[in-house]
């Protein structure tokens, strides 16, 4: 009777570690599997923060743009850009000015 009692235990404790060897290959499997997710998330982070650099530097230089564009707009709504454009593309000249053309 002494025997059957031992060759139980040991059958237990066999598939115990036999189950324990399952847990711990599937843990391990899981473990590798999010190793492998976290390497692709951490280049496509990387993507991102390149792309993000990108388009804030694009912002930047659009702000950089419309400052100019403001400026040449407030420009173009004085007495003084209307005076360049009546002498450069109509030619015309003020009364007290004299005007000498060279001869071709």
């Amino acid at each position: 009777m002494g025997n059957s009692k031992k060759r139980k235990k040991k059958k237990k404790v066999g598939y115990n570690s036999l189950g324990m060897i399952a847990i711990a290959l599937v843990v391990l499997v899981l473990l590798g599997g999010l190793m492998l997710e976290s390497n692709d998330l951490k280049e496509r982070l990387t993507g991102y923060d390149a792309k993000a650099a990108t388009l804030q530097q694009q912002i930047e230089d659009e702000q950089t743009r419309t400052e100019e564009i403001d400026k040449l707009k407030k420009y173009m709504e004085t007495d003084e850009y209307a005076e360049e454009v009546a002498r450069e593309k109509l030619g015309l000249v003020k009364d007290n000015e004299t005007v000498f053309k060279k001869q071709q």
